[in-house]
């Protein structure tokens, strides 16, 4: 077994067949499937199952799946440790996010990623709870793990940094009754039509709880979306008023849209999550810039406060 091998191997899950993974490689297929051959022979046993002209992975090949991601992984490290002893000279950071910590702090942090290490690439993988966040880290498809949830996380088998916790806001079309900066109730939403996530979420359960403590028939929610990034366009062309992490607060200003803090309000915690070993060089220096924004946002608001 080599690490060729494996890297052909998750190539074919990840491509869904042996035709696109060649594809994927720049390699001829038969070659491809010679290597697979040769490493179920070394293994004695079946990664995949051939249906028709598909494959399944079995499961010999799904237990696989995560040991062969990181001893590929602890190879990189090797040679991004060999190659950066000098400093971060390439490489590839990914991170698994959710769409609100997606905005902010990522946005953040990549631009102050990209100023220290040019030459590293940070690459996201889209997530939508923290469930998924946490599997695509302990399954070693994601190094970082930056999720946003109602309660603070503690996965086990995994390292936990607290990097900030985010108020929810109002969010509207410019020129309505929300004006923008001033500070609301859940009552001033009487009579407002309203754009909602699906059931499950924290932002859902805090437009629930509007409607149920602002009342009236006018009061209703008028769209549910799954994608959370049409909720501000929705808002920006008057469908209905939002709820959302005030993380999308600058970028809504920036689109003219008026945001209002919300009081009161849940707070969503924004948590890096990692595995407490097998990280690239690339990797601990995303971690450790991600520790210090954290550190600065406490003082900030301690002082503040």
């Amino acid at each position: 077994m080599d690490a060729r091998q494996l890297e052909y191997f998750l190539a074919i899950v990840e491509h869904g067949g042996f035709s696109k993974a060649a594809a994927a490689l720049h390699v001829a297929q038969p070659s491809l499937s010679q290597a697979m051959a040769t490493l179920e022979a070394d293994l004695g046993v079946a990664l995949f199952h051939r249906v028709g002209r598909g494959v399944v992975l079995s499961e010999a090949g799904a237990e696989l799946l995560e040991p062969s991601r990181r001893v590929l992984r602890d190879l990189a490290a090797v040679r991004d440790t060999a190659a950066g002893l000098a400093g971060l000279h390439g490489g590839t950071v990914e991170v698994a996010t959710m769409p609100s910590p997606g905005i902010e702090p990522l946005t953040t942090l990549i631009h102050r990623f990209a100023e220290l290490h040019p030459s590293v690439t940070v690459s996201t993988q889209a997530a939508f709870t923290p469930d998924e966040v946490v599997s695509l880290v302990r399954s070693g498809a994601c190094e970082l793990g930056l999720l946003g949830s109602a309660s603070p996380v503690n996965p086990s088998g995994l390292d936990v940094l607290h990097v900030e916790d985010q108020p929810f806001v109002v969010v509207a079309a410019p020129g309505g009754a929300i004006e923008d900066g001033v500070t609301i109730r859940p009552a001033d939403l009487a009579g407002q039509k309203l754009i909602a996530s699906r059931t499950g979420s924290l932002m859902r359960s805090i437009v629930d709880d509007i409607t149920a403590t602002a009342g009236g028939s006018d009061t209703q929610i008028v769209t549910v979306v799954d994608h959370r990034t049409s909720i501000l366009p929705l808002a920006l062309t008057g469908v209905g008023v939002a709820v959302l992490p005030s993380s999308w607060t600058r970028l809504a200003r920036r689109c003219g849209a008026a945001v209002a803090p919300l009081e009161p309000t849940a707070q969503l915690h924004v948590t890096m999550v990692s595995l407490p070993a097998h990280l690239t060089p690339a990797a601990r220096a995303f971690l450790s810039l991600t520790g210090s924004l954290a550190a600065r946002r406490l003082r900030d608001t301690t002082s503040s406060g």
